[in-house]
């Protein structure tokens, strides 16, 4: 008899973090304090369980009752096709309480089941086209710590104790609101020409800059990134906005890439490319709703030869590029002068991403995702079960 869904739950416990985020939704170093995280668990018939951590506000008990568990309760948990389908086509009368992220939790949950069911790591399910990446490092925004990142020397200092880690290309984010006279197109071309002067020429950088500038100021900023030798360039303006971005891609032979942020889905991901607003695709599990969209996105742009970067890390992420070799880098970060981005927080037991001295991140062996959670110490720390 073919398993089927039996429960879906969302543990929301306390546990450590050593970050925070601003009025701006921007990540910045803070001292140890407690913060809320949730687990969601979906358990089927069989006992098998997929696990993924989620953001509670994503996974509310009224989004849980009136959307989530009627489309997944008593089916196939193997069946994530359709039931991210199903999913999907409920957001139209939901009316912006079913979120990409809500149904993205969701597919990865599923895809963690399937791992566990299965006993083999995700990354293999979905095709195993390599077992390890090359990683870049991410760095938080701009900020005025002192000893931080709030000048271009900054930048600079902390590019080359990045390299000496063994990473060998580099993003930066550099300032944004509500950091004083943020955004600056000199500034940022300031903080990057730093960098590239202190990493030497063979070491890729990339830009992430902020996305309120307009189409005059990115296409500075993109012209002098040009001269600099910077790989790509990102997100320097509103991305729904399609034909800005195919002005600015048309004008720069730095390769453009996105979208990050535009709702949409894969379905967005095609009209970029058909309209070639973008040189280099972007897909993320956060971005498009899941394993199972990102995994359309992969395969469209390989379609027309482009390559498709995967926005953000964690397990997913990392699972994510299992699928195909059309995206160079698995992205580690968000780092900072401040943080020990490789600490482990009292609710895992190990991270998922681990670097090796040449900048590796070989993947996971362990089945589903590969997170190694501490399920005792999330158990003492639950807050409220849905």
């Amino acid at each position: 008899m073919t398993a089927t869904i039996e429960r879906i739950e969302l543990s929301v416990f306390t546990t450590t973090a050593r970050t925070t985020v601003d009025a701006h939704g921007h990540r910045h170093p803070a001292p140890a304090h407690e913060v809320r995280e949730a687990l969601l668990t979906v358990t089927d018939t069989d006992g098998a369980c997929g696990r993924v951590l989620a953001q509670p506000d994503h996974l509310r008990p009224a989004v849980l009752d009136k959307h989530v568990r009627p489309a997944l309760l008593g089916q196939d948990p193997l069946e994530r096709e359709r039931l991210w389908t199903s999913l999907a086509r409920k957001q139209r009368g939901a009316h912006g309480g079913l979120t990409d992220r809500a149904i993205g939790f969701v597919d990865l949950a599923l895809w963690d089941l399937a791992g566990h069911r299965l006993g083999l790591p995700v990354w293999k399910l979905l095709g195993g086209a390599r077992s390890e990446a090359p990683a870049y490092a991410s760095t938080m925004c701009g900020d005025e710590i002192p000893g931080g990142l709030a000048t271009p020397a900054d930048y600079a200092a902390f590019a080359v104790q990045l390299v000496e880690r063994g990473y060998r290309a580099i993003k930066l984010h550099t300032w944004m609101p509500p950091v004083a006279g943020a955004p600056s197109v000199a500034l940022d071309i300031a903080a990057c020409t730093a960098v590239r002067d202190a990493v030497g020429p063979d070491v890729e950088l990339m830009l992430d800059a902020n996305h309120w500038y307009s189409r005059t100021e990115a296409l500075k900023l993109g012209r002098a990134l040009q001269e600099l030798g910077y790989h790509w360039f990102e997100e320097p303006m509103e991305e729904a906005s399609i034909a800005s971005y195919r002005w600015l891609a048309d004008q720069l032979d730095i390769a453009v890439i996105g979208p990050e942020t535009a709702w949409g889905k894969n379905f967005t991901r095609a009209e970029w490319v058909t309209s070639g607003a973008c040189d280099i695709l972007r897909t993320g599990t956060t971005d498009v709703g899941g394993i199972t969209p990102a995994v359309r996105t992969l395969h469209l742009a390989e379609a027309f030869n482009m390559e498709c970067e995967v926005h953000g890390n964690g397990s997913g992420n990392l699972s994510l590029l299992g699928a195909t070799t059309n995206g160079r880098w698995y992205e580690r970060g968000l780092l900072h002068p401040h943080t020990d981005f490789d600490a482990v927080p009292p609710h895992l037991h190990s991270i998922v991403d681990a670097m090796d001295e040449h900048g590796i991140v070989r993947f996971p062996d362990r089945p589903g995702l590969g997170d190694d959670f501490d399920l005792d110490h999330i158990k003492r720390h639950t807050i409220t079960t849905e």
